[in-house]
């Protein structure tokens, strides 16, 4: 018991005075502190953080005494084994033992030998023994000296067998040591009510940021590997520049020489009166020699350049990829299972018995006209909403011409004509005409893709206002609404447009998510 108190007291304490916690408050990021303790790091500094985990907050926060946990600290101060006074036995002559129990019907402690009787003697079985304390009066009924042994509820304090029959006749009185252990579960579930939120916060944290690290770890390898296979070909190719420049030197160097020879030559024939061997060597000097081409010389150069930036470019382009699959990888963490809502289903739209699919058909189906339902758009919602939070989910898209897909808020006008755009309550993106993709911003945006999706994730972070699109076969960005404001649950939304006689008759299928290697 005193190895398990002294612990727990450990798990108390400030760790900014490092002594037991008095007044504790809690800090938005789960830690606990003195209330005076944290005010003063807070006064004296011009940023709130956390003085545990460092975490920085935009504002002040309004501390709150942590009531449960100031309930636990007293009651560790209470059953804390510090400084005792060691009870004697009242019936030692000589030389006084140390009690062994106290009697609350004696009113008198005893050691292990004076306690004999009380074990022994029928009618002194019956009295009450507790561990030795040396304030026996503290559990005596100070009105009829017998022991309090009961708890009347009905006055929140301890009474004895006689006090029921006077001044607490017919309360709800019960055993003493039935009300402390009711009152030890209930102090314990308070506690876990409090502290389980913040340790599965904790751990949710954790093991975020350990899939970030993971990733990011990835990214760093991949691109440290790309960059070592770079500079390895620059250093290849500086080699093999600097031996053709020494072989162009070279043979630069050689031309050079021949024709100083030949103007040499002909320098010495413009003085000859050898008429007959002027003319015999003349055409010979004269003539054109097959020398190099040096202008081609600097197109291989600048070949040589434009091979370096494609090899830049290329390193660039695989490092946008690997960031995009990163962030796509960290988004599938938050897939959410989405089955489509009938009630809000277009009478020309046909879903498949699970929910997953949905298509447009030939022949309008007769179904009540439900509020909720579009009357005019071929739209239809997923049956959950979400309020708060982070979610993702992902829709094969495969062989259609004309799809629209984003999330809309629970309030949007579902009769008539709609407009998509995030003023009306819709974040969205289309394709038209098998290759025409637009963002739903108002005006529309237009989409340049290298290719074209088969499988297009959502991802959304209602507290940061941000709703994006990924194209998961290539793990490529398509777009992102950004800085947005939610204040109402938003519901992912799809419509896989009219079929234009068969050539858009591919279903939009909720797929589940396989997570990017």
């Amino acid at each position: 018991m005193s190895s398990s108190m002294s612990s727990l007291s450990e798990e108390i304490q400030c760790s900014v005075c490092l002594d037991v916690f008095t007044d504790p408050v809690s800090t938005p990021c789960g830690h606990n502190f003195c209330k005076i303790c944290l005010n003063k790091c807070w006064d004296n500094s011009q940023t709130c953080s956390c003085p545990y985990c460092k975490e920085t907050f935009k504002q002040r926060p309004d501390l709150k005494i942590n009531t449960t946990l100031r309930e636990l600290v007293g009651h560790c101060k209470k059953k804390s084994p510090e400084k005792t006074t060691e009870v004697l036995c009242d019936f030692c002559e000589e030389r006084k033992l140390k009690a062994l129990k106290s009697c609350l019907v004696c009113q008198s402690s005893y050691c292990e030998t004076h306690l004999e009787p009380h074990l022994r003697v029928t009618r002194l079985k019956k009295h009450k023994l507790m561990d030795p304390v040396s304030n026996l009066e503290d559990y005596i009924c100070q009105k009829h000296e017998r022991p309090l042994d009961l708890f009347c509820r009905d006055d929140q304090t301890c009474v004895c067998s006689f006090c029921t029959e006077t001044d607490h006749k017919n309360h709800n009185t019960v055993p003493i040591e039935e009300e402390s252990q009711e009152k030890k579960i209930l102090l314990l579930a308070n506690t876990a009510n409090n502290v389980l939120p913040v340790l599965v916060e904790q751990r949710n944290t954790e093991k975020e940021k350990a899939v970030r690290v993971e990733l990011l770890t990835d990214l760093i390898r991949s691109i440290e590997r790309h960059q070592t296979e770079l500079l390895e070909m620059m250093e290849e190719q500086q080699k093999a520049a600097e031996k053709q420049e020494q072989e162009l030197i070279e043979e630069l160097e050689q031309e050079i020489t021949e024709l100083k020879m030949r103007n040499t030559e002909l320098e010495q024939l413009s003085h000859t009166e050898d008429h007959l061997h002027l003319l015999q060597i003349h055409s010979s000097l004269c003539s054109s020699r097959n020398t190099r081409n040096w202008s081609e010389i600097s197109m291989k150069t600048h070949e040589s350049l434009e091979t370096l930036r494609r090899a830049l470019t290329q390193l660039k382009d695989t490092i946008d990829e690997k960031l995009t699959l990163t962030e796509l990888k960290w988004m599938q963490q938050y897939a959410v299972d989405v089955t489509l809502d009938p009630d809000t289903a277009h009478p020309d739209l046909i879903l498949s018995d699970d929910g997953k699919q949905v298509r447009c058909g030939d022949i309008r189906q007769k179904l009540p006209d439900k509020p909720e339902r579009f009357d005019t758009c071929v739209d239809v919602l997923g049956k959950e909403g979400f309020s708060s939070g982070r979610f993702y989910f992902e829709v094969q898209v495969k062989g259609k011409t004309d799809w629209d897909l984003g999330v809309a808020r629970e309030s949007i006008n579902r009769k008539g004509q709609i407009t998509l755009s995030p003023r009306d309550g819709y974040w969205t993106v289309w394709l038209r005409n098998g290759d025409e993709y637009k963002a739903c911003e108002d005006p529309r945006v237009s989409l340049s893709l290298r290719v074209k999706p088969q499988r297009v994730g959502v991802f959304v972070d209602y507290e940061e206002g941000l709703v994006s699109f990924y194209d998961v076969e290539s793990s490529s960005h398509i777009y992102s609404f950004t800085a947005q404001s939610f204040t109402e649950k938003l519901y992912p939304l799809f419509s896989p447009c009219p079929n234009d006689g068969g050539k858009n008759s591919s279903p939009l299928i909720i797929t589940p998510v396989r997570y990017n290697k």
